[in-house]
């Protein structure tokens, strides 16, 4: 027990020491640790005081949460059979458990005491937000139902978390169980020598002949994109639009059953539908205000999308399939801005980008980024790095772990190992990660990235700002821990950079001759920025929709099949017919993956992609690399966390509300 590495905090996690035999006696041990604290807080006849209530309370699962963050991030990136098989184990008995804190009867008494105290009335700030949102938070969760209804809350939230660990599980498996071996080079006609070169990489490494594609998207994309051979498109395409539906692993079910227990979980509590639970402490506040503002998008969006669709047919000559689109999208594009996207490909080098990336900060919010070796790290891929202010304050240190491999899911994420807070030593640092499945190197080259993927890098690296300079006394209001529907503002901000000159000379450089981007080449990316921007947009109003629709309105007795009733929706938002094979909603690990996750949330994206459009206005006025603007975001939105409520601190940045308009204009969306 005394070797087992997950039982001590340690800010330099020993990820190399952590077996799967370690995770069932660490969790049982902090869980039986943390369960003790909350007694002792419920047991305590001490009068109540801040300090005994909320902030014991707050620390009462440092271990546990420790400990479980570092095997779940490892369940992600690298996982096996075995830790695939310690983390189903444990992932029940911790859901219970949390999902038992607000339903403890002593504790809600002391918590309600404590509210009631001279010391709770005089609580300002942070302070003060603390127990407003844990006293909301703890009705909101089952505090006050009787004790049949918190057994039952508990016995839902459990089975939610083996039902979406179960989902997230499928969609791997299928994801890797698919490849597709091409032996005659005649058939990658069309295909770039990038995603040439990387297929056979990946076959050799399988010891087959010929080139290897999979469903991961820097092998997928190209080929949709790129390769002349329509029936590999069409097979890839249904391949992908039907993960997680075979036998031995369909998440057709799992999907109803999710819904089912969260609609009862909702009602339970009180709310119409899940949505209006979960949007109950958010921006939108409601599901019909969330669906009142993607309709209010979708209005303004149609005409645009319909006359991209038109031209796009016209310009093909024939009805398109949905595996045509996203490649004759790519010659009508080249045709209109004289554009190949691969043309940017060797100025993004992963690790200049990166380091571009670290100087446009440093120009930004005043840090430095420095980057660490010796430290312990689950795969030899992964970087890590320290985050230091202008006066040498150690703010924080991150994980960086960008490509694809077949122990780690798809997607791009940014997660927290530790929260840093204010001790009696000062201000303890941040811990986090931010990972991707970018394109990788292959052979003597480095990795070279799309433009999409410098993108999704900066994304990424928003959220780990966010983490790295909070700075809230309070570690549940801090960070990351804000309204999802506010939640991409920091990340989704960062994106801009990547569309302006001064900005790019910084990241992008040729990976032989290191010049940087020529200025046709530029202004050809400008030209094309805003090409098919409301289908685009409609796609991820399309995803929104659907996802409000299935936690509002679906009922398996109503509306029958859920893949049928999703693909429905979805077609709406789609530019050709889908097929009967198309099942997306199998493999949407945004919504299905965790007990909440994204679900209901979806159109948070485009929540907060307004309001980074409009604040990026602030920018570009003023100079991308102001450090007064600068230095008010970090002050107003990075630093603040959810110490405030998120419209005043958007408010308190930009001196005003949002202005709507701003995504549109950004987007082309406007008449000319």
């Amino acid at each position: 027990m005394f070797d087992n590495p997950l039982l001590q905090v340690q800010f330099r996690i020993p990820f190399d020491s952590v077996q799967p035999s370690h995770v069932e006696p660490a969790v049982a041990a902090t869980l039986a640790e943390a369960s003790a604290n909350i007694d002792a807080i419920v047991a305590d006849p001490s009068p109540r005081t801040y300090s005994n209530t909320l902030l014991a309370l707050e620390r009462s699962t440092d271990a546990l949460d420790y400990a479980l963050n570092v095997v779940r991030h490892l369940e992600s990136v690298s996982t096996s059979p075995e830790l695939r098989a310690a983390w189903n184990q444990v992932e029940p008995l911790a859901s219970a458990f949390y999902s038992g804190i607000p339903l403890n009867a002593g504790l809600w008494k002391q918590l309600k005491a404590y509210a009631e105290t001279d010391d709770a009335k005089s609580l300002t700030g942070p302070r003060l937000r603390f127990l407003t949102k844990t006293m909301d938070s703890f009705r909101h969760h089952g505090a006050d139902l009787d004790d049949a209804g918190k057994a039952r809350l508990s016995e839902i939230d459990v089975e939610l978390s083996k039902v979406t660990t179960k989902f997230s599980e499928n969609v791997l498996d299928s994801t890797n169980a698919f490849e597709l071996v091409v032996t005659d080079e005649s058939k990658l006609a069309g295909l770039p020598p990038s995603a040439r070169d990387a297929a056979r990489q990946s076959a050799e490494s399988k010891g087959l002949q010929g080139w290897r594609f999979t469903l991961q998207a820097p092998s997928y994309i190209p080929v949709s994109t790129y390769l002349d051979d329509r029936s590999i498109r069409e097979q890839m395409y249904r391949a992908f639009t039907s993960r997680a539906t075979a036998r031995d692993r369909d998440n057709r079910p799992l999907v109803v059953r999710i819904l089912e227990l969260r609609r009862e979980k909702a009602r339970l509590l009180g709310f119409k539908d899940f949505a209006d639970f979960v949007l109950h402490d958010r921006m939108a506040q409601t599901g019909q205000q969330a669906i009142s503002f993607l309709e209010s998008l979708r209005e303004k969006t149609e005409p645009f999308y319909l006359r991209e669709n038109a031209a796009l047919e016209a310009f093909a000559g024939f009805k398109l399939e949905p595996w045509d689109v996203a490649y004759y999208a790519e010659k009508q594009r080249r045709a209109l801005y004289d554009f190949d996207e691969e043309e940017l490909r060797p100025y993004f080098s992963a690790d200049r980008v990166v380091a571009g990336m670290f100087d446009i900060v440093q120009h930004l919010y005043g840090i430095r980024v420095v980057e660490r070796s010796g430290v312990p790290v689950w795969h030899p891929d992964v970087k890590f790095y320290e985050v230091f202010d202008a006066s040498g304050l150690h703010l924080g240190s991150f994980y960086a772990d960008w490509f694809p491999r077949e122990t780690k899911r798809d997607g791009a994420w940014m997660d927290s190992f530790i929260t840093g807070w204010d001790t009696a030593n000062g201000w303890e640092p941040h811990l986090g990660c931010v990972c991707g499945n970018m394109t990788p190197p292959v052979g003597d080259k480095p990795a070279l990235l799309t433009h999409r993927e410098v993108e999704t890098v900066f994304h990424e690296f928003g959220h780990l700002l966010h983490h790295v300079l909070s700075r809230v006394e309070v570690r549940s209001l801090a960070g990351t821990a804000v309204a999802w529907d506010f939640v991409e503002l920091p990340s989704q901000i960062m994106e801009n950079w990547c569309w302006e000159r001064p900005a790019l000379d910084l990241l992008a450089r040729h990976y032989v001759t290191g010049e940087t981007i020529p200025e046709e080449l530029f202004q050809k990316l400008v030209r094309a920025k805003t090409y098919r921007g409301a289908n685009d947009q409609m796609r991820q109003l399309g995803f929104g929709f659907t996802d409000l629709m299935l936690h509002r309105e679906y009922d398996p007795v109503l509306h029958g099949d859920v893949v049928a009733y999703s693909r429905a929706i979805i077609q709406r938002f789609s530019p050709a017919t889908l097929p009967d094979t198309h099942a997306m909603i199998a493999g949407f690990t945004h919504l299905f993956a965790s007990p909440v996750g994204y679900g209901a949330a979806y159109y948070s994206y485009k929540w907060a992609e307004v309001l980074d459009a409009d604040a990026f206005t602030r920018f570009h006025d003023e100079g991308i690399f102001s450090d007064k603007v600068g230095g008010e975001f970090r002050e107003h939105i990075l630093s603040k966390g959810n110490s405030e409520d998120p419209a005043e601190l958007y408010r308190r940045f930009m001196g005003r509300d949002p202005n709507p308009d701003a995504l549109l204009i950004r987007s082309g969306l406007v008449a000319a």
